[in-house]
């Protein structure tokens, strides 16, 4: 599907509401945070909501709409950053007269009436400035907030311009997003400024790591780890990095224990991690995905799986 068909149902609609996926990073809020203020600018007659549950770590970009069942009635739904309608938040999406998706991940689920999915770009908020690019001739209007969000989402999905999906067209419109007014340097500050709690977390991480022969490296953080570092299950997306810098480390897996399954949060150096996490409730980036399972043995299995694949890339 084309960006035109995107802008002609903005444009159609009078009521639009933005969702993205379940435990959001900042991609997933700055493309339905940015969308939402460009399209909020542009028509200012128009009702547009975001919505989802708040992490209260990442208010500082944006708050969600609390809104009521009708509202979803003859309106139009745009789900950012998310590639099976299972991670959607907030299920009320399916209630919606029509529905677009747009994505960078891969297209595992093709899920919507219009879908806009391209999996060359950086994360879904190039996307939406590229959505901006392409249409501010046609009207489209981008304003501060909107571009301090595009940004925030940009830097948080490319590891700050480090990881290989940064192309040239990122830092194009990287460096298009910066003329905004916008503060920068507490940007940088919300996004990576570390509690004391996470801080001790991930020298826990430090102190028990192992490496395989194969380059994998895993992590059990228990309940009981949990609560000695008083860390939630959804504060540890702060940790998933941590081993990322350390010598001989390929892929990583990092296993969490929640009340009713234990999280996966993988990634990788070479070896491709999204294949073993589709197999296990999962999916993603080849070099960064998460999946659930129910037990530890379960995990070893993940493991198993994993030393697979980073064997057969050392051997290639």
């Amino acid at each position: 599907m084309s960006k035109a068909e995107v802008f002609q149902l903005i444009q159609q609609y009078q009521t639009i509401i933005l969702h993205r996926h379940v435990r959001p990073d900042p991609d997933a809020l700055g493309s339905q945070g940015g969308l939402g203020e460009i399209i909020r600018a542009t028509f200012p007659e128009k009702n547009v909501y975001l919505v989802g549950d708040e992490d209260p770590s990442l208010t500082f970009l944006t708050s969600m709409d609390a809104i009521e069942d009708d509202v979803f009635e003859g309106a139009l739904v745009i789900v950012c950053d998310t590639a099976n309608q299972a991670r959607v938040d907030d299920q009320r999406y399916t209630n919606a007269e029509k529905i677009i998706k747009i994505d960078h991940h891969p297209n595992v689920d093709p899920y919507g009436d219009v879908r806009w999915v391209d999996t060359e770009a950086s994360s879904t908020s190039e996307l939406i400035y590229e959505f901006y690019v392409s249409f501010k001739e046609n009207g489209l209007e981008m304003t501060d907030e909107a571009a301090r969000l595009i940004y925030a989402g940009i830097v948080g999905d490319t590891g700050r311009f480090l990881f290989p999906s940064a192309t040239g067209k990122t830092f194009s419109y990287a460096a298009e997003l910066v003329t905004y007014n916008f503060n920068r340097p507490a940007l940088y500050d919300q996004l990576y400024n570390t509690e004391h709690e996470i801080a001790r977390l991930k020298g826990y991480i430090l102190q028990n790591f192992t490496v395989e022969e194969s380059g994998l490296s895993t992590v059990k953080i228990t309940q009981d780890i949990l609560n000695e570092y008083n860390v939630t299950p959804l504060q540890t997306s702060a940790v998933v990095g941590t081993l990322g810098d350390v010598e001989g480390v390929l892929a990583w897996a990092i296993f969490v224990e929640e009340e009713d399954q234990i999280r996966v949060r993988l990634r990788s150096k070479g070896p491709v991690v999204n294949e073993i996490a589709a197999k296990y409730n999962g999916g993603g980036h080849p070099m960064a995905s998460g999946a659930s399972v129910k037990t530890w043995a379960d995990t070893e299995k993940v493991a198993a799986d994993l030393n697979t694949v980073c064997i057969q890339y050392k051997n290639n």
